[in-house]
């Protein structure tokens, strides 16, 4: 008797293995491209200070520049969960600032560190820095020197930038060949059980 194949599901099983397949394809190339972006952010701190980018862009953004920033007001602040320099843990406060020309409209600036979230009495002033991701705006200007009543902030390290698409990748594959595995015992069994109702018929 010839095994016929569940023809809806072996084509909806061998679609999906396929996409997963595709889609550990695709982390591999973006391993590929996110290799060659660190390779770029570690040589980024030997290269000449940028001006500070009006109009941020995830896509292209220039991280470990060197940048100065002239904050005309701190329209507002936040704290984060930062280190120190010392690799102390405690608070990173970053100022909203309000900026003007070629800077843009607004940056970002990591003023320093302290062990409590309170804010510094910092009105601005020109900020040189380190440029480095920014979870809520892209960018922000991590201060070379603290503002006053702070300390200095750990500079952006390249540690801090996502690097996992190579585990991503692998994970796609697995789940294509358990998917793969499990259609293959099921239609064992399903084979299994046609033969039986055959011989007993």
């Amino acid at each position: 008797m010839i095994k016929r194949l569940p023809i809806f599901v072996t084509i909806l099983v061998l679609a999906a293995v396929a996409t997963m397949v595709g889609l550990g394809i695709w982390q591999l190339q973006r391993a590929v491209w996110k290799n060659g972006l660190l390779a770029s952010y570690a040589a980024a701190s030997d290269m000449p200070a940028i001006t500070y980018p009006a109009v941020p862009s995830a896509d292209d953004a220039p991280y470990f520049r060197k940048s100065t920033v002239n904050c005309l007001a701190v329209i507002r602040w936040r704290s984060t969960s930062g280190r120190s320099a010392s690799g102390q843990a405690g608070w990173a406060h970053i100022a909203q600032c309000r900026t003007a020309g070629a800077e843009g409209p607004g940056a970002q600036v990591v003023a320093g560190w302290s062990k409590r979230p309170e804010n510094p009495q910092w009105a601005g002033g020109i900020v040189d820095g380190i440029i480095a991701p920014d979870s809520q705006y892209i960018l922000r200007l991590v201060a070379s020197e603290p503002v006053a009543g702070l300390q200095k902030s750990q500079p952006p390290a390249l540690e801090d930038v996502p690097n996992n698409h190579l585990s991503y990748a692998v994970q796609w594959f697995l789940f294509a060949g358990i998917a793969l595995i499990i259609f293959l015992i099921a239609l064992r069994g399903r084979n299994k059980g046609v033969a039986q109702s055959g011989n007993l018929s």
